[in-house]
């Protein structure tokens, strides 16, 4: 691991990325998720729930993005807002992925 715990080098996060592209190593991973899935789930929503992306602020991105009168200008923000919401998700969804790893760490440390 990097200089501190929880911290790691960018060499170390580049090296970690790559190791991702192996089709055999990402389909352990994504069958690892899918036993955890309902529970990141609910931990997924609540974290974007809290963060305020859910909501009110999405009802209204919403109305405005469908309000456009021109066909082209609505699909043209429809697809902005999805692009948004798929990224914000996402980076979230690493963050939760990213702590859950720290706390499966934390926890075989006290054993």
């Amino acid at each position: 691991m990097g200089e501190a715990e929880g911290t790691f080098t960018d060499a170390e996060l580049n090296r970690a990325v790559e190791a991702l592209s192996d089709p055999e190593r990402f389909r352990a991973a994504e069958a690892r998720v899918t036993r955890a899935a309902p529970q990141l789930q609910r931990v997924l929503d609540e974290a974007l729930a809290t963060g305020g992306w859910l909501g009110q602020a999405q009802a209204q991105q919403v109305r405005q993005a469908a309000g456009h009168d021109d066909p082209a200008d609505r699909m043209a923000a429809i697809s902005a807002l999805l692009t948004e919401e798929a990224r914000i998700g996402m980076l979230v969804g690493v963050a939760v992925g990213w702590e859950l790893a720290r706390e499966l760490e934390l926890d075989t440390d006290l054993d």
